[in-house]
């Protein structure tokens, strides 16, 4: 366990590295803060840290800096393989997250939830369920749901790469509190610590261009079970071979959720004749929640569901607080977010979708209804394979934009099957809004799942995701 520095160097200057940034000033740290932008751009960063005791390094990231910090914390978006940070760990300079530093710091019970998809829907939807049951809710990005009696715990907190870095939090956080915290493979690639309840949704290939190979990037997602003790908790999702093999790494109690029944002697969640389960080791069963309060299209949303249950259940919450969380949440945006209905067309956000898998999870959420597909952006160097042949069977047009335009279409035209009816190529995804709503016949369905990253042409799928509903409400 690292302690608390007399020397920092924070790189990278956005919300986590900001976070790290007043964590190590509260604890008496003198700090030197870099980030690859001059001053003149760092607005909020430099108006709230500057100050006698901060040395600012911008416009890059000198390799010298190695030298002097007992300790460097990232932002998520910092590459591991900058000279600097290469330099540092040459000189055994442990390079540390803001994830790291709250399951090594905050009292209270910790719960992080990590996954290629699906992290921010279960992270909330355990959030909700957790202040169903607290006295208070001190940090969530969703309105409270009720019951919130008898409560369980003291108070919710639910942030961390959803939005809200809860290191800014952590002095406020008390024994009996509960963390909720979304956990990215970045943060979790340097993190020294692990939460008490460790969720491992899935893993399929995503951030090959960060982490390099699938080997890497399970390394990093597998590094939230690294620091856990005997009786700590692993909730893996039996259903994805990559998280489920995890469980031989697993130093705790091990939990498994999925829509199919467990494995023999396998405690968990699974969905049966319309309701979630609890099975335990030994067989025995309860029913948690009838599956007609889930409002989340999808078999992926389903998983999701489970997911949650399950965490719930190990932290003793209630049928009525699970109940209470599912009950009305439609979803997070920029997930397949409903944003009209417009001429008998309904169209859908997905801009979350920034990897093929994704994708195949959106047109899986829509079976039957004719699919405008609109796809590209950035390519993050995953396959393309499995995406053309379901493309070929379930899209009827498909509409490409951005960098990787060409790419998609070869990938799709190199495949085999019968569809899709039209592929376009349009320079920017609003001539893609336009072209869909050329194309779009009443009763099917517009989806912007993109299938790659947004930073061609957007500053992150959020941006993306804000400006397809813009365009998509003023079509006439």
């Amino acid at each position: 366990m690292l302690s608390t520095p007399r020397r920092a160097l924070v790189v990278g200057l956005a919300r986590q590295g900001r976070a790290l940034a007043r964590f190590f000033r509260s604890r008496g740290a003198r700090l030197v803060l870099n980030d690859r932008r001059p001053i003149a751009q760092l607005g909020e960063a430099y108006a709230t840290l500057h100050g006698s005791d901060v040395t600012w390094v911008t416009g890059g990231h000198p390799a010298y800096l190695a030298d002097w910090p007992e300790v460097i914390g990232i932002s998520g978006g910092v590459p591991l393989h900058l000279p600097l940070l290469r330099a540092a760990r040459a000189r055994g300079v442990p390079i540390t997250s803001d994830a790291g530093w709250l399951f090594a710091t905050a009292p209270g019970l910790t719960v992080g939830i990590t996954g290629s998809a699906g992290k921010t829907t279960t992270t909330t939807l355990v959030g909700r369920m957790v202040a169903a049951a607290a006295r208070e809710v001190a940090e969530a990005p969703f309105t409270t749901p009720q019951p919130r009696a008898p409560y369980r715990f003291a108070r919710a907190w639910v942030g961390g790469n959803i939005g809200n870095p809860l290191l800014d939090r952590v002095d406020a956080i008390q024994d009996d509190d509960v963390v909720v915290m979304e956990v990215s493979s970045f943060q979790l690639e340097v993190a020294h610590a692990s939460p008490r309840v460790a969720v491992v949704l899935n893993i399929t290939p995503n951030h090959l261009d960060r982490h390099g190979t699938m080997e890497a990037y399970i390394e990093a997602k597998a590094r939230i079970l690294a620091y856990q003790r005997a009786g700590d908790w692993a909730i893996l999702g039996w259903e994805d071979a990559n998280a489920w093999a995890l469980r031989s790494r697993v130093r705790g109690h091990v939990v498994g959720f999925g829509l199919t029944p467990p494995p023999a002697g396998v405690a968990g969640v699974y969905l049966r004749d319309g309701w979630f389960w609890w099975r335990a080791s030994d067989g025995e069963e309860k029913p948690l929640l009838d599956e007609q309060l889930v409002q989340l299209r999808g078999r992926h949303n389903r998983l999701n569901v489970a997911a949650a249950l399950a965490v719930a259940h190990v932290l003793g919450l209630h049928p009525e607080h699970m109940r209470a969380g599912v009950a009305g949440f439609t979803g997070v945006p920029h997930r397949l977010e409903l944003v009209r209905v417009h001429r008998g067309v309904a169209w859908y956000n997905d801009s979350i979708a920034t990897t093929p898998a994704r994708v195949l999870a959106a047109l899986a959420a829509f079976p039957n209804e004719p699919i405008v597909l609109l796809a590209g952006g950035r390519d993050k160097k995953l396959p393309w394979d499995a995406f053309a042949r379901e493309v070929r069977r379930r899209v009827q047009h498909l509409i490409l934009f951005g960098e990787a335009a060409t790419l998609i279409r070869d990938a799709v035209e190199a495949a085999t099957g019968p569809g899709p009816e039209t592929l376009t190529l349009v320079p920017d995804l609003r001539t893609a809004v336009q072209r869909a709503a050329q194309l779009a016949q009443p009763g099917s369905v517009v989806l912007l799942s993109p299938g790659c990253a947004s930073f061609d042409q957007f500053r992150n799928f959020e941006e993306r995701g804000e400006m397809f509903r813009q365009w998509v409400q003023a079509l006439d």
